[in-house]
Parts: C-alpha cells; structure tokens; sequence
C-alpha cells in the first residue's frame, strides 16, 4: 500500500530541497538541488527559474507515477524580497531579480520623502531601508529604468505564490510573504501601504494561509497550498506546541530572533538596529532582531585555527570550561579583543592580536563571550519592556555549540532555554499549514542546564 505523502519544495538561495512529510509530518524523502545561477537581462546573477520550474514540475509527475508514495498535497516554502510579474496573458515578464541587485538611492529616497520621510516610513512598514531587500522598491526601480516593461504588469506576486501559480493558475497573496521587509504593508493599519494604489501596483487581496486548491495533474487530484516565506514558516510549528510565551533563535549564517508576542510597535532607534517585523501565521507581527552570527563566526574562526596550526573544526572539540570564562572576564573585563568598541558595534577589528591567548581554547572562548554579547543585545531589542516571556527556543547550528547554550543561559536566568532538534523547520511549517494533522507535533526539545 502506498505511503501517503505531503511534498514541501523548500527554495533557498544556495539549496533548493524537495521533502516528503506522512500524514504524522515526519520527512519520509529529502532530496536536494542546486542550481547554478544564470545572468539576468542586465548582466546580474540570478536563480534561474525555467529550470527551477522544470525540477518541479517533473519531481511532481515523478510522485505522481510513484509505486512507494501516494501524493496528496504540495505546498512551497522560498527565501523573501522576490517578486515575479505576469503580463495581461499571465506569463512571466522578467526574469526572476536578485534581491541583491543594486538600485539607485533616489528610488526609496523619493519614496520615503513623499510618505512622511524615511524614518516614518520604515517605521510604519516594519521594514529597515534595505534597497531592492524591500521587494516594494523592486517595481519602482523596474518603473524607473524599465518603463516599456513596468507598463505591461498585469499582476505581481511574491515568490512562494508564484510557484503555487505554475500548478494551480490562481494567483493569490498571503501576510507572511507581504509582511517580510517588503515596505508594501502598513502595520499600523494591518493593510497595503496607501502608496502601493498611489503608484498603481495590482497586488491581490491577501489570503488565509491554510488556503489551497484541489487541481489534476496527470489525472491524480491534489491539494496545493498557497506557498509561504521561509522565516515564518519555520516559526510555525511552535505555535502549534508551545506552553507558554517564547522566542525563537533561528541561528546559522544569519542569526533571527523572532518574538510573536511583542505587541509594541518598532522604534527608529529598533529599525536603526536592524530590527524588523516579519508576520506570523495568525496574521500577527513578529518582531525580529538580525545577526550574522555564523558569518562572524567563520571569518574569526578561521583566523584562530591558522594562528594556532589547527584545522578549521578544532573547534567543536572545544568545551565549556568555567574556569576559562572566569579568567577571561577577569583579564578584559569590559575590554573587546575581536570587535571593534563603540556603540552597537558589531564589526570585527582590521587587526586581531590573538598573542594576547595563551591557547586556542582561550582564544575561541573569548570570541563566544563576545559573540554572545551581541547576540544578547539583539535579542533584548525585542523584548516588551514588561518582559513575560517564558521560554528561548534555540534551533539550527549554535544550538550544538555548548558554550553558546550556557552564555545564553546564564544571561536569561528567569527563562527556560531550550534546544529545538527540528530539522527543516521552514519545510515542515509549509507542510503544517496545509495538513490535517490534530495532535501537538514532536519539537525534540532539550532543556539548557
């Protein structure tokens, strides 16, 4: 008998991942992909979604026609800040565009300027000003420099909907990919910027997430969700088993902190310090701190392991030593030895004196101190200011990094800290939202001593 299976398309920007969950949302299958990026119409890199689509469609007929599997549902989970444009026949105008690509300032300057200037407006839409990072400022740099195309959008949808559209040909919006930095939705009012009808953008009505469509294909009938961002979609499967009020450390090369339950709105001084507000699945905003973590990590550690002559993961062998952290804090008391001094600074030095260690593990304990203090810091930037959350979930890479776990811990003594060992928690959000699952799932927690 055949195995009944949910797919989750997962599209990162380097991995593109394809996971099959049972109906108890345990990943039977996971297959990976990447692609390599082709240039887009200006010359810049970008994912190249024919063959995206292609992989999809046929990894789709694959399931279909399987003798193990019994495909009943599909959703997709992809990274943010991507738009696709449809023309009046609905066929894709452009290629897909790297949020990377850079624009001009005086495209979101002269937005800002005409909607209460910059801090106003990157207050009111939760998003810091991050160029074409703010999807919003993607139609207005393709109106400005591309006119003769801008004219021809029918509509516009954010990625995860767009390749929902490719199966189902319904075109859909829903509040986690709006509300990602995308400086399109007003969070004072929880609607569309009123600039996004000044400028005549057709952006659909958003939707319930839990929103899918039953089509055929090759004659088999199947469920396809509407398709969600990736930060939020990891953060689901905690609403649906938490006991209590938490926040969730997203950790890898860039660390999020999420707090669905800081109802305060964002400050200038938040947004100055790459705050943000991302939505939740209930349509709830989450306010988020952000933190490359792990790429500070990687250039510190890999300066480290060469001074000292050893290989580049010597450095998971390392423990937690009290007796280090001690001698440390009292050698440099306030004194930073990797990060540059100054408020909020979270720059490495041009120059590091690691012959101030007398061993590597010195060295590597000394960068944990500071790490975590920046970590501490982004993560006190939303709290509420009556502070009444219970728990810290700590998932991805430093939540095996036991000298992070006790750093964390000691700095939150009234918190419960716990380690989440879900694995593909944005693929598995995707899959939650569209399943009939009823019980609570299995977040393999483990407590922090």
């Amino acid at each position: 008998m055949k195995e009944p299976v949910i797919a989750i398309f997962d599209i990162g920007k380097t991995n593109k991942k394809l996971l099959l969950f049972n109906d108890e949302l345990k990943i039977v299958s996971e297959t990976e992909q990447k692609f390599s990026e082709i240039l887009d119409d200006d010359g810049f890199e970008c994912d190249d979604i024919d063959l995206i689509e292609n992989w999809i469609k046929e990894s789709i007929s694959q399931l279909v026609h399987s003798e193990k599997y019994d495909l009943t549902a599909v959703n997709f989970t992809t990274y943010g800040a991507t738009l696709v444009y449809l023309d009046e026949n609905r066929k894709r105008l452009t290629p897909v565009y790297n949020y990377l690509k850079p624009i001009e300032e005086k495209i979101p300057e002269s937005l800002y300027k005409r909607n209460g200037g910059r801090d106003e407006f990157c207050r009111r839409t939760a998003s810091p000003a991050l160029g074409m990072l703010n999807s919003g400022m993607q139609p207005l740099w393709l109106k400005a420099v591309k006119p003769e195309v801008f004219c021809r959008i029918k509509n516009i949808l954010h990625f995860p909907q767009y390749l929902s559209y490719i199966l189902t040909g319904k075109i859909y919006s829903e509040h986690t990919s709006i509300g990602c930095h995308t400086a399109f939705w007003d969070f004072d009012n929880m609607s569309y910027h009123p600039w996004v009808k000044v400028h005549g953008l057709n952006l659909p009505v958003p939707v319930p997430i839990d929103t899918t469509n039953e089509v055929f294909i090759e004659g088999k009938k199947i469920r396809v969700g509407i398709g969600i961002h990736d930060s939020s979609s990891s953060l689901a499967p905690y609403f649906s088993s938490s006991n209590g009020k938490f926040i969730l450390l997203s950790t890898g090369t860039c660390c999020i902190n999420m707090n669905p339950f800081n109802t305060e709105k964002l400050t200038a001084e938040q947004l100055d310090k790459d705050c943000l507000c991302y939505m939740s699945i209930t349509r709830q905003p989450v306010k988020s701190s952000r933190l490359f973590l792990g790429h500070l990590h990687e250039t510190t550690v890999n300066q480290i392991t060469a001074h000292f002559h050893k290989s580049e993961d010597y450095y998971k062998k390392i423990k937690a030593e009290k007796r280090i952290s001690t001698f440390l804090r009292e050698k440099f008391k306030e004194k930073k030895i990797f990060f540059k001094t100054g408020p909020d600074s979270r720059e490495l030095k041009d120059y590091i004196d690691l012959y101030e260690f007398g061993s590597i593990e010195e060295a590597y304990h000394q960068l944990m101190h500071e790490l975590c203090d920046l970590t501490i810091e982004a993560i006190n930037l939303i709290l509420p200011s009556n502070d009444d959350i219970d728990n810290i979930y700590i998932t991805g890479g430093f939540s095996k990094n036991e000298i992070f776990l006790k750093l964390i811990t000691e700095a939150f003594p009234l918190k419960k800290v716990y380690t989440s060992e879900i694995a593909n928690g944005s693929a598995l959000g995707a899959a939650l939202v569209i399943s009939e699952l009823k019980s609570s799932l299995n977040l393999g927690l483990s407590i922090c001593k």
